[in-house]
């Protein structure tokens, strides 16, 4: 079992910065990739960006040039950087890994989130 917790989130104003930060703990070794995800109200859940073990991101189309994802292999932490925030950008944001199957399966672990909301 892997354990996430995150950290950062809160309220900021259009056009601020947050950065969110995702511990891993328990069977890290298992993990192959990790990311972030974020569900608005009355929204689906969407993926915001995915990073693998070997630094491979991808990115939603419209975080792209705003966001950027990271890890600390040494800490075991993941990391989303969050720029020119935008009020499109308010939910309560997920961290997620997954194991060597997650491109097909999806991600396995979840953490229990973090709201994040940018006023206009």
């Amino acid at each position: 079992q892997v354990q996430l917790l995150e950290s950062g989130g809160g309220l900021v104003q259009a056009g601020g910065s947050l950065r969110l930060s995702c511990a891993a703990s328990g069977s890290i070794f298992t993990i192959n990739a990790m990311g972030w995800y974020r569900q608005a109200p009355g929204k689906q859940r969407e993926l915001v960006a995915t990073i693998t073990n070997g630094g491979s991101t991808n990115y939603k189309d419209s975080v792209k040039g705003r966001f950027t994802i990271s890890r600390d292999n040494v800490q075991n932490t993941v990391y989303v950087q969050m720029t020119s925030l935008k009020p499109e950008d308010t939910a309560v944001y997920y961290c997620a890994a997954g194991d060597g199957s997650w491109w097909s399966n999806g991600m396995k672990y979840w953490g229990k989130g973090t709201l994040v909301t940018v006023s206009s």
